[in-house]
């Protein structure tokens, strides 16, 4: 084979190599987008109990469907009025900034009692009990997952009585598994995954349970999906 004959068969075996590359790339499943949701016009609509509300154990129907119908319906609802009253006064320049904010404030309490409710109920109907790869993923931030719990449980005690959350989150930006303690529903950590997280307003115990906070977190252990919890930390970290 000649020098030009074998300049000649490389750039052809190269241009084929590139045409089949090509051809990889355009026959590639396309990675599925979801669609646009304009932020002022978006209505949310509440996501149905994923179990029967007298199947939890400790946890009576009447008190999952209040809590479903009058505290998290209610903030969906709520949120939703919210979108369409900040349409109206963002278009008028005659609403004043801090009556516009005020709004947005509203606006960002409703929005994280939607989402951490809905975090709430898809967490339970379980058994309660985490398969031995996530209690190892648990143990190796915590020392031990007892370590874990007990934190955790410590945190729901020292809220009962007043208001709030507890949460299992995973911190993007640390790349950490950490318990928070969260003052209502805007006080969040920053980049954190929701991984778990346990409502300690009185609104979910109360009506079972009247003061006894503890006897409502046993409920709630008792009744943990910890396949969602995996699902949403393999998903995060």
């Amino acid at each position: 084979m000649t020098e030009a004959t074998r300049r000649d068969f490389l750039h052809g075996t190269s241009a084929l190599s590139l045409l089949a590359a090509a051809s990889v790339v355009t026959t590639a499943p396309a990675a599925e987008t979801r669609p646009a949701r304009k932020a002022y016009e978006y209505q949310h609509s509440p996501l149905p109990l994923p179990y029967a509300s007298g199947s939890l154990k400790g946890l009576s129907q009447t008190l999952i469907q209040s809590h479903w119908e009058n505290n998290y319906t209610g903030a969906v609802k709520a949120l939703n009025t919210l979108r369409a009253r900040l349409v109206h006064a963002a278009s008028d320049a005659d609403t004043p900034p801090y009556v516009y904010t005020g709004l947005k404030r509203e606006q960002l309490l409703r929005t994280g009692s939607v989402v951490l409710h809905e975090i709430y109920f898809t967490g339970l109907g379980g058994d309660g009990k985490a398969d031995a790869a996530l209690r190892t993923k648990i143990a190796a931030s915590f020392g031990s997952y007892d370590a874990w719990e007990a934190e955790f449980r410590k945190i729901a005690l020292g809220i009962a009585g007043g208001s709030g959350w507890v949460m299992l989150g995973y911190n993007q930006s640390l790349q950490l598994l950490e318990n928070y303690w969260m003052a209502d529903h805007a006080t969040a950590p920053a980049n954190t995954t929701p991984l778990l997280v346990l409502d300690m307003y009185e609104h979910a115990f109360a009506m079972d349970y009247g003061a006894a906070a503890a006897r409502y977190v046993d409920a709630y252990f008792a009744n943990i999906r910890w396949d969602a919890v995996s699902r949403r930390l393999e998903a995060s970290a």
